[in-house]
């Protein structure tokens, strides 16, 4: 009894050919818990793929990875001096953000990122003439540039992009390829057609795996189905029960990620509503479980353990059996499975 990703393995394949197809030289990302599939199936994929690349988050990643990919494993984290040395074969390329930081890489090979409208981390337009000297001793792979994902003050992409190689062209600095982030295919093909001496990498990962929403499906199964009636106490707090129902013991707990939810930007009237009305039945312990069952999500009957929910469901409902499938809605990136089941 588990809780199990299930994959259609032909339409997901289907749909990273296409993303293929549509960013010609894409580079592959596999990072964080591997967008819910892990390293060793993504980097299988990345390979059945025909990339020569594979993006990692960070050096600890590329050292479980490089036993599962062979080619080069882009490092996204950027170096900083004073981390952690940890042992990497020299086809793995670290990611810089400043100039100091290409210095304390002698003889590696290094992508420098620029400072993006992200405002997170890139060498800025004032550091562009201390590269010069500071890549002599590099072997530089490329630039990058990771972009929003949304322009809310409507500015283009593509012209963002635009200046920066305009800025690096200015201060004489090769530009053979420019990794980027968070670009549409056409955005894509009007860079490469106004740069057509530079090659543009476009490092997809959501989009790649997790694009088609309806090539997985994760499963819990359920382990025990108790009758109750309203006022019978339950659970580690002992809370009664509201009307008559069943408990239902599903496969899937904290362990799994199950109740566990990365904060989201919400944007207009409704779903910021929405928010505030789940905040408002959280504070009487009603949260909405991930689990599907008769067309509906459940209720958690108490929060999750460790790696079953307890859910309830009401006796106006189809009584689930032990062995039955439940459903779940989750989020791909902060889900662990049992198991995965190509089908």
């Amino acid at each position: 009894m588990a809780l199990t990703l299930y994959v259609d393995t032909a339409r997901w394949r289907a749909h990273h050919k296409h993303v293929q197809e549509q960013f010609p030289g894409l580079v592959p990302v596999c990072k964080g818990n591997g967008y819910g599939f892990g390293h060793e199936r993504l980097a299988e994929e990345a390979t059945r793929l025909g990339s020569d690349i594979l993006a990692v988050g960070t050096t600890y990643e590329a050292a479980r990875i490089k036993d599962f990919f062979s080619g080069d494993l882009l490092v996204l984290t950027p170096y900083r001096r004073g981390e952690e040395p940890v042992p990497l074969p020299d086809r793995v390329v670290r990611s810089v953000s400043s100039v100091d930081g290409v210095y304390g890489l002698v003889g590696a090979r290094v992508v420098i990122e620029v400072m993006s409208s992200m405002k997170r981390h890139g060498i800025s337009e004032q550091d562009l003439s201390q590269l010069h000297s500071a890549i002599e001793n590099v072997r530089l792979e490329g630039f990058a540039i990771h972009l929003p994902l949304d322009r809310t003050d409507g500015s283009d992409a593509v012209e963002e992009v635009i200046g920066w190689m305009d800025r690096l062209r200015a201060a004489r600095l090769p530009l053979h390829t420019m990794f980027v982030s968070h670009l549409k295919a056409d955005e894509l093909i009007r860079l490469q057609q106004q740069f057509p001496q530079t090659r543009f990498r476009a490092r997809i990962g959501t989009r790649l795996w997790l694009g088609d929403h309806d090539a997985t499906e994760y499963r819990g199964a359920v382990l025990d189905v108790t009758r109750v009636a309203k006022g019978d106490r339950f659970g580690y707090r002992q809370q009664k029960a509201a009307s008559d129902g069943f408990l239902v013991v599903v496969a899937g707990g904290t362990s799994h990620g199950v109740g566990l939810e990365a904060p989201k930007a919400l944007h207009g009237v409704m779903p910021r509503a929405k928010g505030v009305a789940r905040a408002g039945l959280a504070t009487v312990n009603r949260n909405l479980s991930p689990f599907v069952w008769g067309g509906k999500q459940r209720w958690f009957a108490e929060p999750p353990h460790m790696q079953v929910s307890i859910l309830f469901v009401p006796s106006d409902a189809p009584e689930p059996t032990v062995g039955d499938e439940l459903v779940a809605h989750l989020r791909h990136t902060t889900t662990q499975f049992d198991r995965l089941v190509d089908r």
